[in-house]
């Protein structure tokens, strides 16, 4: 059945070269394989293809999600800052934001979102398991 295997999110950049900057050198993925039109990253369990497309950054909403725990998520959000990364706010019913951090469901859920350069929506965030 399909849900015995480990999906791999794709996600579509204009320009591999600047991807790899940001996958590698922002989020401190470690490539894997280079595959015809992309590069491949591994991620937890699973991974990621990062491929070039012209449809690339079209998806205006969350495209993917790092699980972190409770302990790690500050950390995680002070690094992203120092490297540049802005983090972007929503209307969401329920939700205190504090400098760009999503406080939810009574404080058990924190989270952020943010851009790739080509405008894929990432997402931090903790309390989901």
């Amino acid at each position: 059945m399909i849900g015995d295997h480990t999906p791999v999110p794709t996600l579509g950049v204009r320009d591999i070269g600047s991807a790899r900057e940001f996958y590698e050198g922002t989020l401190g993925l470690t490539p894997g394989r280079d595959m015809p039109g992309g590069v491949e990253y591994r991620a937890g369990s699973g991974g990621i293809f990062v491929y070039e497309s012209e449809f690339a950054g079209t998806n205006k909403a969350t495209a993917m999600m790092f699980e972190l725990p409770e302990d790690a998520f500050d950390t995680q959000v002070a690094d992203l800052r120092a490297k540049g990364v802005a983090f972007q706010t929503y209307d969401l019913p329920e939700t205190q934001w504090d400098d760009g951090v999503a406080t939810m469901m009574d404080g058990g859920f924190r989270s952020v979102w943010f851009e790739d350069p080509d405008g894929n929506i990432f997402n931090l965030g903790t309390g989901m398991g």
